[in-house]
C-alpha cells in the first residue's frame, strides 16, 4: 500500500486481496464477470477450471483464486465445470464471442471437446449467441493461441486484428488468415464486423527465444487504455490507432519489453470487474 500511496493512488478506492498464486496471470484463472442491466444480483462471475494452459506449469494455487474471491466478494458464482481461460475469449457485450480452435478445442484442456459442445458452454455461460473461430498459431505463445494476443473488440462492431506485414515472418500466414476470417465474419445481428489491421511489433526476443509480444494485449479501463509497448518502431502506430478508436480515453504506453519475458502482457495480468 505504501508503494501505491507514493505513486499517488487514492487508497480509499483500492481493495487489496492477498491470495496465494502460482503465477501473475489473473486474466486466465481469475473471475470471468457477468453483468445484467437490472434486477437483483446484477453482477456475478464464472469460475472456470484452470490447468495452467494444458498442464504446462503448477496450477494448484491459481485454480483456487476464484473460490477465494467468491467468498470475499459475496456475489453469485457459476461453475461451468470445464477448463477455460479468460484470455481465450473476447466478447463485444452484445452477443458475439471470438476465440480460437487451437486453444478451446485442444486435447490438453478438456480432452478435445467438440466445437458444438464448446459452443453450447459459451452460449450458456457467457450469454453469447454468435461465435467466430480464429486461428491461434503464434511463435513464442505458450497458451496455445489466446485470442487476447490476436484480435480485440474496441466497440461492439469493430475489431482490431493483429497482423504481421512481413511475409518472411513466421506469424504472417496465420495472422493474415485471421484477418480474412474476421473480414468475412458477421456479428450477432448478421451484420459484417468492421476490422482494422493492428501491426505486430515484429521480433521481440534474444535471438534464440522469440516472445509473444503483441499490441493486442491492451487493457481497456474506464478512462484509460493501457497499451503494451516494446521499444519498437510500430509502438507509435499502435498508439495512434488506439487513440483513433478511444478518443475519450487516455492511451498510456506501458513498457513491456522486460515484462513479456513472463510470456504475458497487460491484458493477461488484469481482470476488470463491471461497475454496477
Amino acid at each position: 500500500s505504501q508503494t501505491l500511496e507514493r505513486a499517488g493512488v487514492k487508497l480509499d478506492r483500492v481493495r487489496l486481496h492477498t491470495i496465494p498464486t502460482n503465477d501473475a496471470w489473473i486474466r486466465d484463472y481469475g473471475p470471468n464477470f457477468l453483468a445484467r442491466p437490472s434486477g437483483h444480483d446484477r453482477i456475478a462471475f464464472n469460475k472456470w477450471l484452470f490447468n495452467s494452459w494444458g498442464g504446462k506449469y503448477d496450477w494448484k494455487n491459481d485454480n483456487q483464486v476464484g473460490h477465494t474471491l467468491a467468498e470475499t466478494l459475496g456475489m453469485p458464482v457459476f461453475h461451468p465445470g470445464i477448463i477455460l481461460e479468460g484470455g481465450a475469449i473476447e466478447v463485444n457485450g452484445r452477443g458475439t464471442c471470438i476465440t480460437t480452435e487451437q486453444c478451446l478445442l485442444n486435447k490438453n484442456r478438456n480432452g478435445g471437446m467438440t466445437r458444438e459442445a464448446m459452443e453450447q458452454y459459451l452460449r450458456d455461460y457467457l450469454g453469447v449467441r454468435n461465435i467466430v473461430w480464429c486461428q491461434g498459431e503464434m511463435e513464442g505463445d505458450d497458451t496455445d493461441g489466446h485470442i487476447d494476443n490476436l484480435a480485440r473488440f474496441v466497440n461492439p462492431d469493430t475489431v482490431l486484428c493483429a497482423v504481421e506485414e512481413d511475409p518472411r515472418d513466421p506469424n504472417h500466414k496465420c495472422l493474415e488468415e485471421n484477418y480474412k476470417i474476421l473480414k468475412s465474419a458477421k456479428d450477432q445481428d448478421g451484420k459484417p464486423l468492421n476490422v482494422a489491421r493492428l501491426p505486430m511489433p515484429g521480433y521481440v526476443g534474444d535471438g534464440e527465444t522469440r516472445l509473444p509480444a503483441s499490441y493486442a494485449n491492451f487493457y481497456i479501463g474506464n478512462k484509460t487504455v493501457l497499451l503494451p509497448t516494446y521499444n519498437q518502431p510500430n509502438d507509435q502506430i499502435a498508439f495512434d490507432l488506439l487513440r483513433k478508436f478511444f478518443p475519450n480515453r487516455e492511451i498510456a504506453g506501458i513498457p513491456c519489453r522486460t515484462f513479456i519475458w513472463g510470456l504475458g502482457g497487460i491484458h493477461c495480468v488484469t481482470q476488470q470487474q463491471p461497475a454496477v
